[in-house]
């Protein structure tokens, strides 16, 4: 009988391990990532999860036969390894032994080993599947993975519990049009917009929770920066003072995954070329105010009083980048009718509400606020909206036994990725996309 006590240990070395091995032969894995034929040497590229890996083939010393060797081949090498400040991490191995464990049925269709493909986003999406080898490809979804981690480390190091809510619900938290609906059982259900109801209940229970996961949006945009299902990293917190303590939170996690960026992952912040935003001090401005200071700065005309539109988030990140070097703004009190039922109005004027978007780099990756912790007062609102109660009685379950102020938001990972990796299209920067047109791969 067999039994399993933990991780296998390999004798397969990787990139991280080379530098100490140096003199010494050793085995390494990894695809063929590209082949450069020099007559009698070869060099073979290796691609693995921590880069590249230089191997060198003399084939007047090594009796291996480079025809045999193909790209996007899975393979097993054993050599010496050596210094080459030429090949990539400095190190390479002269390949003594080679195995080949796996060939492709097929050339790659586009050319993933150069340092760009040049292809069209549309072929780029439909090879998904092969393109992400490409290195700047994978870069992206290093970032992105930085994004996801450094948000949770900071949460958890600030007493926040993760909790996993349903993407199938009776309703919609955020109401409107916007929602796809489903038959589940010969029931009505929907996809979840947000985790909104969800948190809220769970804030009466640990005071301060979080949420990385999937929403589903039914817009018929057809935009650069919308997506139909998109990954939302969530959080809300109980016991607040005021919105500003979520605001301050958020500039919290920004700043520990740029730090994070910084020491753990600076190879793909070299690959991409990204400058690392300035997150020592986000400025504020009121929604309304906002509007004004473009309109004069940029003699721009308000046309929508009641809403930012693409153009002006543009503008205002350009103010606040020209004005304070500022590449994060977060605009606040957004008026009442463009926000949520449960969204805190303003005691001051309930024309606006308690709320807040963060822009970066002039698009929202944020929106969040305070949300009303009163049972009767959230009633009121409800009524007021010309809404109903039902499907929401769970819900208001928890705020009919007692809930603390407490607010939270939400955080677009994809456009947060985009604009931290300097793409234009949302769709760049999320693994497999669903838009419009688009449900493969």
């Amino acid at each position: 009988m067999e039994f399993m006590t933990g991780v296998n240990q390999k004798e397969v070395k990787e990139i991280s391990d080379l530098a100490v091995y140096l003199g010494e032969k050793v085995k390494v894995n990894g695809t063929i990532h590209t082949i450069r034929d020099m007559g009698t040497v070869v060099f073979v590229i290796l691609r693995k999860r921590e880069g590249l890996l230089q191997l060198v083939l003399d084939e007047s010393v090594n009796k291996i036969d480079k025809h045999s060797l193909k790209e996007g081949a899975a393979i097993e090498a054993f050599g010496m390894v050596t210094e080459n400040e030429k090949a990539p991490n400095g190190i390479e191995i002269s390949m003594e032994e080679v195995i080949i464990l796996s060939e492709p049925a097929e050339p790659m269709p586009v050319p993933i080993n150069k340092w760009k493909m040049n292809i069209a986003l549309e072929t780029n999406l439909n090879l998904r599947p092969v393109t992400l080898r490409n290195i700047r490809e994978r870069a992206k979804f290093r970032i992105q993975e930085a994004i996801v981690r450094g948000f949770r480390d900071f949460l958890y190091e600030n007493g926040f519990t993760e909790i996993h809510t349903p993407k199938i619900s009776s309703k919609g938290a955020e109401g409107g049009a916007n929602i796809f609906k489903m038959d589940y059982f010969h029931k009505p259900a929907v996809l979840a917009q947000s985790p909104q109801f969800y948190k809220q209940m769970m804030v009466g229970i640990f005071d301060r929770v979080f949420e990385t996961g999937p929403v589903f949006r039914a817009e018929k945009h057809n935009t650069k920066r919308h997506l139909n299902e998109y990954t939302s990293l969530d959080f809300e917190m109980g016991y607040i003072d005021g919105f500003e303590d979520l605001m301050a939170m958020e500039t919290g996690v920004l700043q520990y995954i740029v730090a994070l960026l910084k020491k753990e992952y600076s190879r793909e912040v070299e690959i991409l070329k990204i400058k690392l935003p300035n997150t020592e001090r986000i400025p504020c401005v009121r929604f309304d105010e906002a509007k004004k200071l473009i309109s004069e700065k940029y003699n721009r005309t308000i046309r929508n009083p009641y809403d930012l539109e693409p153009d002006e988030e543009v503008l205002i990140g350009q103010y606040f980048k020209e004005e304070f070097d500022a590449d994060f703004v977060f605009v606040t009190h957004y008026p009442s009718k463009k926000r949520p039922f449960y969204a805190m109005d303003d005691p001051e004027d309930t024309t606006y509400t308690l709320s807040f978007d963060c822009l970066f780099h002039g698009m929202e990756i944020t929106t969040g606020g305070q949300r009303i912790h009163d049972y009767h007062m959230l009633l009121e609102k409800i009524e007021k909206r010309g809404m109903t109660e039902e499907g929401m009685e769970h819900y208001l379950l928890a705020f009919k036994h007692g809930m603390p102020p407490h607010g939270g938001l939400g955080i677009g990972l994809e456009r947060l990725t985009m604009r931290l990796v300097g793409e234009d299209n949302v769709r760049e920067t999320t693994l497999f996309p669903r838009d419009l047109n688009r449900l493969e791969p």
